[in-house]
């Protein structure tokens, strides 16, 4: 029953080691580049250059929290958490995006803010900026290029527009990575733009305002972020056009006549919980109902997207669902 926003992400599934991989590649880039980048802060002195650091360092203390993230949330459901511990997936990542906001954004603003009422001391060297920007949107350029591949082969499988899936995919380590990438290639260009506007007309307001446009950006990310993570939280529902497709699948099943109720919500990535009233083929005695039920129950389940499903009896008077 393939009715999430991608194929099945379970541990071991190919998916699920692409997405490891997605974030282990971020993981290395940035470790680099955060060293790198404060190595250069620290004999330029550049605001900008310290914006960039702080998110670099943000950003890979991120991806550490992100394979926790994965690690935790891909536990195979047991007695005290029958429906599994995918929602750990979003805690941590609600964590992640907590970081980038108050070690990014905000050192970034505050810094840039700062750095506007500082004279500057000394003239600047520029070259080494340029030097790690250039390696630094380089290795971006890879992380980022790696979590657009495994966007757009998702999107294809789920049939909508990359953008659409990123933002909307019950995938949160996916999501993280996609737009934290993406907002380090935008940093590195306002950080360039920044630096290259004091070298051109000695004003180092410039290289000020760079870092505090690279923390609002920042800012902008971590707080989309955390919110897609606590709407997973709090019980995400499925789409309409989901919701319709797992209505007709539910009634493609052979032992299944008609569907009076349906509650469908995510409780981990690409993992459902079902709960629905059921009219069943045939016309048994109500013992053997309750085990065929139960049976199908546990068929249904055999789905690796399924982690849970609760099927009553739908009364004879209530309307039947449609797609």
């Amino acid at each position: 029953m393939a009715t999430t926003d991608t194929s099945a992400e379970r541990p071991g599934s190919a998916q699920s080691s692409e997405s490891m991989l997605t974030v282990v590649i971020a993981l290395l880039a940035n470790g680099l580049l955060a060293v790198a980048k404060s190595f250069a802060a620290a004999v330029t002195g550049s605001a900008s250059m310290v914006a960039e650091a702080a998110h670099s360092w943000a950003d890979t203390g991120n991806e550490v929290f992100l394979l926790v993230a994965e690690r935790k949330g891909n536990r195979p459901r047991d007695d005290e958490h029958p429906r599994g511990y995918g929602r750990a997936t979003y805690i941590w990542s609600l964590v992640a995006a907590f970081g980038l906001f108050s070690a990014g954004a905000v050192v970034s603003v505050w810094h840039g803010v700062t750095e506007l009422t500082v004279e500057e001391a000394g003239a600047p060297s520029y070259t080494m900026n340029y030097v790690v920007l250039g390696i630094g949107f380089l290795l971006e350029g890879i992380s980022f290029a790696q979590a657009t591949r495994q966007v757009h082969g998702a999107s294809r499988r789920s049939g909508m527009h990359p953008l659409s899936y990123v933002s909307r995919t019950s995938n949160p380590t996916l999501r993280a990575v996609f737009f934290e990438d993406f907002s380090a290639l935008l940093g590195i260009l306002l950080a360039a733009a920044g630096i290259g506007l004091h070298q051109l007309t000695g004003h180092a307001e410039f290289d000020a305002v760079g870092s505090i446009g690279i923390g609002l950006l920042l800012a902008f990310v971590a707080v989309f972020l955390m919110r897609r993570n606590m709407d997973y939280l709090l019980g995400e529902g499925l789409s309409p056009q989901l919701r319709a497709r797992v209505i007709t699948e539910l009634l493609a099943h052979p032992q299944i006549e008609r569907i009076t109720y349906l509650h469908v919500e995510y409780v981990g990535p690409q993992r459902l919980f079902v709960v629905a009233a059921v009219d069943l083929t045939g016309d048994d005695r109500e013992g053997h109902l309750a085990v065929r039920l139960r049976e199908l129950e546990a068929d249904i389940e055999r789905d690796p997207m399924i982690e849970d499903a609760i099927l009553t009896l739908a009364p004879p008077d209530e309307p039947s669902l449609t797609p």
